[in-house]
């Protein structure tokens, strides 16, 4: 079948538009005899039957398993390197108390950066030491709850921030740890609005002004100065901007030695995932050896000890277990006028489901490209190129831009979209008053509910005209 002139250029025609690519989907999916996708034994029709649609689903086994293996890969690459390593998951993709758990108990510490993150992870029985709290306006409130609990690691991202957790720590009697994060320069391969470690953005320092700081930090008893961070941006394929970074860092850590201790490096993470059959992202062990081994290198070539490193990944453990589901509502062919050098037009299905932006917002912040498949039954229907939109009153509410799916969609199908783990239950909203989907694991053959989903009575319970 030839490709539809609409598709963009890097989506081919599936020979099987009912194929599950391995890379895109959670490591338990499978389409049974009938048709019916399952994901950690559950089918997506009892799923359906049970929770409702939209529902985020999360395989647990899977979710749990990279998580062990981030840690093992960063672990290995530090004893290579001579040093040790702490993974943290970063909580912004997505936090629950299960998921708290679930990245603990496989070694992993946990990235906050606001009171509620944190207020999640304590409630999920995290040791408070094992916490880092980032965030660019951290509030007053926020810093010193941090302090008050006992908080392994703040961040520091701006000057201002000195004073205010240095005044916590003399409060509550301790003497807090502390990071400063700076910009490195690099700029990651990636959407503009991704990349965080540019200068003419709201994160961090520049790296002229350091060791001024660093000094400021060190004047205070109630602040124990532990090293430098940097983030270089989100979804990056490849290990060369990391290690770009990391040599530019080294060179102040370097600096900084003379003035006192500095035994950690924190590099962040963004570490991408594979959204579409397109995206090739570099394997985990081969990402933190490369990066691991360029640390080494570059402390041998300025004399230095080889630091404690850290690393912040948190779409790379959640984002490939996650999918979620959604019911067809209706169906709407397109004629769309081809250019002019091309002639004629060409058919775009407009598919719409039960949910939208409100529970994933990553193409109308980012364009960003999903997958898509039809999972309530098998088909031998040509496939037609297919755009999921959702209910809002937005023309921009668009899930997956372009896929192909069998041509023969009905009301009523069940349709899922995978790699969602990660940045959209957390940036789910209520725009139109739709409540916020739940969020169930699965393993094993059965499925339970790990963040309730809202009802309207949770709604209106907002609304101080209602009396309920």
């Amino acid at each position: 079948m030839a490709t539809n002139p609409l598709a963009p250029s890097w989506l081919a025609v599936p020979d099987d538009a009912n194929e599950l690519p391995a890379a895109i989907w959670p490591a338990s999916t499978s389409r049974d005899p009938d048709g019916v996708v399952s994901i950690g034994g559950v089918r997506a029709t009892d799923l359906k039957a049970q929770f409702g649609t939209p529902l985020y689903v999360i395989d647990e086994t899977d979710a749990k398993a990279r998580a062990a293996r981030t840690l093992a890969a960063f672990a290995a690459a530090a004893e290579a390197a001579g040093t040790t390593v702490t993974v943290y998951y970063a909580g912004k993709a997505f936090l629950s108390t299960e998921i708290a758990r679930w990245v603990t108990e496989a070694g992993l510490n946990v990235d906050t950066c606001s009171a509620g993150e944190l207020a999640v992870a304590l409630a999920a029985g995290v040791d408070a030491a094992r916490l880092g709290l980032h965030g660019n306006n951290k509030s007053l409130t926020e810093i010193d709850r941090a302090v008050s609990v006992g908080l392994g690691t703040i961040v520091i991202d701006s000057e201002q921030e000195i004073e205010r957790v240095a005044e916590a720590a003399t409060r509550h009697g301790r003497r807090q740890r502390v990071r400063l994060r700076v910009n490195s320069g690099v700029h990651a391969h990636t959407h503009d609005f991704l990349a965080t470690a540019h200068e003419d953005q709201k994160f961090g320092l520049p790296l002229e002004q350091v060791e001024r700081i660093v000094a400021g930090i060190r004047a205070h008893d109630s602040l124990d100065f532990v090293g430098l961070h940097c983030h270089i941006g989100s979804q990056i394929f490849g290990s060369d901007g990391f290690a770009e970074s990391a040599r530019r860092l080294l060179a102040m850590h370097a600096r900084l030695l003379d003035g006192g201790p500095v035994p950690e490096l924190n590099l962040g993470g963004g570490f991408g995932i594979a959204y579409t059959t397109a995206d090739d992202p570099t394997p985990i062990d081969e990402l933190a050896a490369h990066i691991v081994s360029t640390v080494a290198e570059t402390c041998a070539e300025l004399g230095i000890p080889v630091p404690h490193l850290a690393f912040e990944p948190g779409r790379s453990i959640i984002g490939t277990p996650g999918v979620t589901l959604y019911e067809l509502g209706t169906t709407k062919p397109v004629e769309v006028a081809l250019p002019a050098e091309q002639g004629g037009t060409a058919t775009r299905l407009y598919a719409s489901v039960d949910g939208g932006m409100s529970d994933n917002a990553r193409y109308a912040l980012y364009q960003a490209d999903y997958s898509v498949r039809l999972v309530s039954r098998r088909s031998d229907a040509a496939p037609a190129l297919v755009r999921i939109a959702g209910k809002h009153c937005e023309s921009g509410d668009i899930i997956v831009d372009a896929d192909y799916l069998p041509g023969d969609l009905v009301p009523g199908d069940l349709l899922a979209v995978p790699a969602t783990g990660a940045y959209c239950f957390s940036l789910s909203s209520r725009y139109n008053y739709l409540p916020r989907p739940a969020v169930v694991a699965v393993r094993d053959g059965a499925a339970r509910l790990i963040v309730r989903g809202e009802t309207e009575e949770d709604l209106l319970s907002h609304d101080a005209g209602v009396s309920l």
